[in-house]
C-alpha cells in the first residue's frame, strides 16, 4: 500500500533533514517517494500505476506520498519545481531524482536499476 508521510513520518522512515547534514537513509528496505499535488493532473496519472506497483511489490519496496500543497517545508529541503517528481531511494548509495510522470514499465526499469529490486 502506499504511505502517506508528513514532515515528521518523513524524517522517521526516510532521512531526518534536520539532524543529518549528509544523506543518511533511515529505512530498512529500498524505497521511493512521489512528490505530488491533488491538482496536478499527470500526478493523477501516476497514482493507479503507484498503487498497483506497491502490491507487486509489496515487502520488496516502500512507496510513499508526499503532497507538496500540505507538506511544503519537504518540498523546499528537495527543491520540488515541478511535480510529479519522484525520489528513488537504493538501500546503498544516493537518492536520484526523476521528474514528470512516468509509466509503469518505466518506474519498472529504475527499480531494478537503481533500486535493485525486481
Amino acid at each position: 500500500m502506499v504511505t502517506h508521510l508528513t514532515s515528521d513520518t518523513f524524517k522517521e522512515k526516510v532521512f531526518n533533514y534536520e539532524a543529518n547534514k549528509e544523506w543518511k537513509f533511515e529505512g530498512t528496505r529500498p524505497a521511493m517517494v512521489d512528490f505530488y499535488a491533488d491538482w496536478c493532473g499527470p500526478c493523477k496519472m501516476v497514482a493507479p500505476i503507484l498503487e498497483e506497483l506497491a502490491k507487486e511489490y509489496d515487502g520488496k519496496i516502500d512507496i510513499y506520498k508526499v503532497d507538496t500543497e500540505d507538506q511544503r517545508e519537504l518540498s523546499s529541503v528537495f527543491g520540488i519545481q515541478s511535480i510529479p517528481s519522484m525520489l528513488f531511494i537504493p538501500l546503498d548509495g544516493q537518492p536520484q531524482m526523476a521528474a514528470g510522470a512516468l509509466p509503469k514499465d518505466t518506474f519498472k526499469k529504475v527499480f531494478k536499476d537503481v533500486l535493485k529490486v525486481e
